[in-house]
């Protein structure tokens, strides 16, 4: 669905995004993480052709956005008109209700007079089709009864509402959310990213996220990818990046692991169907060995428990305790 590779942006001589290679398919939660300035917007501007780039391929839909930016005018407003977005600021206009902010997009892409319609060949609908669209999206994002209401009425979590069902009203295939929660309270967050989580997988649309916030990751996203300075110092599956995070990872997570000089350190990383399972003890009793705990977490990535924990054993007793843990289907690596 978007497919990026080898991607450079330039402002002036300064390189903003370096060499940045991914793909985002149809029904994914992705997020674009990093520390403010590492270019992680700017990548979300360039995917809807708000930003130029200067080398390299970003096609969406199999179009090359470059190509409708420099040429196809109208291709890339049909291109835009299946990518919905939301801000951290809201953007809604203060002076029109609830109602009216949801409403404009429609308004503004199809015509209400069906003389025009056929005269110019633009789409068509109704007002009571409008009507209906708005209400049921307000409906959806929960906002059904506040239709009347204005901005300065609201809460910052309404106003993301209004944004999100504004985003929604052209039926895009993707979403995409520059920090949309990043001026929101925790559990105001929280109900945001449950609607976001609820609308990809009820309406199958793809969503790409930018965020500084590893909880929002941790919440609703199946992949992500680390930016730094617009290069990628991370990328994957988001329980590889927590539960077996590279030295950058690590460095921007702001972890560092402190080992016993003695002995044999092994960490063990437990994957979603094992993590329940109470391996460690049941090898210790089996086996019946000694050996210490160094540390461990668990971390709840889209709403599963997994962990990985790092075991201090004998030297001697290396081989037994690594064929019981290939047989527990445990993953494992020697800690050093």
């Amino acid at each position: 669905m978007i497919k990026i590779k080898n991607l450079k942006k330039y402002y002036g001589k300064e390189l903003i995004i370096n060499d940045v290679s991914l793909e985002i398919k149809k029904g994914e939660i992705y997020a674009i993480v990093g520390h403010s300035g590492a270019g992680k917007s700017t990548l979300l501007r360039c995917i809807n052709g708000l930003e130029n780039y200067q080398e390299g391929s970003l096609k969406v839909f199999d179009q090359e956005i470059k190509d409708l930016s420099q040429k196809k005018s109208k291709e890339l407003r049909m291109l835009r008109k299946d990518i919905g977005m939301i801000f951290q600021n809201f953007a809604l206009m203060e002076c029109k209700n609830v109602f009216e902010n949801v409403a404009m997009p429609l308004r503004t892409h199809y015509t209400r007079c069906k003389f025009h319609a056929k005269l110019f060949s633009k789409e068509y609908m109704s007002e009571k089709e409008i009507a209906q669209k708005v209400n049921s999206l307000l409906e959806i994002v929960g906002l059904d009864h506040k239709n009347k209401s204005y901005p300065r009425e609201l809460s910052g979590g309404q106003k993301q509402r209004v944004a999100i069902a504004r985003a929604l009203a052209l039926n895009p295939k993707i979403l995409l959310s520059d920090e949309a929660t990043s001026a929101l309270d925790p559990n105001t967050t929280k109900n945001i990213l449950e609607l976001i989580s609820k609308i990809n997988a009820e309406f199958g649309i793809t969503v790409v996220l930018v965020t500084h916030e590893m909880d929002v990751v941790k919440d609703i996203a199946q992949k992500a990818l680390l930016l730094e300075h617009g290069q990628i110092i991370g990328s994957g599956a988001i329980d590889e990046l927590f539960l077996r995070p590279n030295a950058k990872m690590k460095e921007f997570l702001g972890e560092s692991d402190f080992l016993p000089e003695h002995g044999l350190n092994i960490k063990l990383y437990f994957p979603k169907e094992v993590a329940q399972n109470s391996v460690i003890t049941h090898m210790a009793r089996t086996l019946n060995i000694d050996f210490n705990i160094v540390w461990g977490k668990i971390e709840k990535l889209n709403g599963k428990a997994l962990g990985n924990l790092v075991i201090n054993i004998n030297e001697k007793d290396k081989d037994k305790v690594l064929d019981y843990i290939e047989k527990s289907g445990v993953l494992w690596e020697v800690a050093s």
